[in-house]
């Protein structure tokens, strides 16, 4: 057998243990009843700041401008079209984009988060995507923790004077590869390694989820500068309101 032989053969055992160990779960939404019941509450906790500066978060941007709630909407359905568009992974669930990113950079993320269980809710509901139980969980990864780095990022980007265009592709890309790896330390730490712990059971997720998600990312990147592109042709108006954009003296 040859070196290059042998190298396939050692990397299709690696595939096969990871499968064997990594148990099937709804990728970025945790199923339902997949966690056990103290994690469920934990992340329901954790979540529920969030959830509350959210809440007074869209109401003061109504308050101060109520056709801002066109933009709102738009930004809410792009969440539930885009994440509710499922691909297989090679574990044999599935992987999807997040579209909270293009929310966040417009919004903020606190309001986002609203906007996320909005949709994670008509999800579990209608589309047995996600679950009831894992709602905390699934919250905070995709409605909260991606929505925050993008936020960050963006504002880096503007801080830095990156090209506008260039700083919400990283913003949304990197935000939905965040979401992917804090599910994935969300599932490690209700389900450590036997060997290794909490890491190690991180970088299995990881490593799973990687080969579908990462060219996703990608995908919502280009996806999400486009529509900027769209809003910043028809909309300019309300992008002036939301701050994403100046008015031209």
């Amino acid at each position: 057998m040859s070196k290059k032989q042998k190298k396939v053969v050692l990397f299709s055992i690696w595939v096969a243990a990871m499968f064997a160990v990594t148990p099937a779960v709804n990728a970025m939404h945790i199923m339902e009843g997949y966690l056990p019941v103290k994690y469920c509450i934990a992340w329901g906790v954790i979540s529920l700041p969030f959830l509350v500066v959210g809440f007074f978060s869209i109401k003061n941007k109504l308050k101060e401008n109520r056709k801002q709630i066109t933009l709102l909407a738009m930004a809410g359905a792009f969440i539930f079209v885009i994440s509710s568009l499922k691909i297989p992974s090679v574990t044999g669930s599935c992987s999807h984009m997040t579209g909270t990113g293009l929310g966040a950079i417009l919004f903020g993320p606190c309001a986002v988060s609203i906007l996320g269980i909005i949709v994670l809710i008509f999800q579990a509901i209608l589309l047995a995507h996600g679950g009831l139980t894992t709602l905390g969980a699934n919250t905070f990864s995709m409605a909260i923790a991606g929505p925050l780095l993008s936020f960050v990022l963006y504002k880096l980007g503007n801080k830095l004077k990156i090209n506008k265009r260039v700083t919400v592709f990283f913003a949304a890309f990197l935000g939905d590869l965040f979401t992917y790896c804090v599910t994935s330390i969300q599932l490690a730490l209700a389900y450590p390694s036997a060997e290794g712990g909490v890491a190690v059971s991180a970088i299995k997720f990881l490593g799973v989820f990687a080969p579908t998600q990462l060219p996703l990312a990608v995908l919502e990147g280009i996806i999400t500068v486009l529509i900027v592109i769209a809003l910043e042709t028809y909309a300019k108006p309300e992008l002036i309101k939301v701050g994403f954009m100046k008015e031209a003296n």
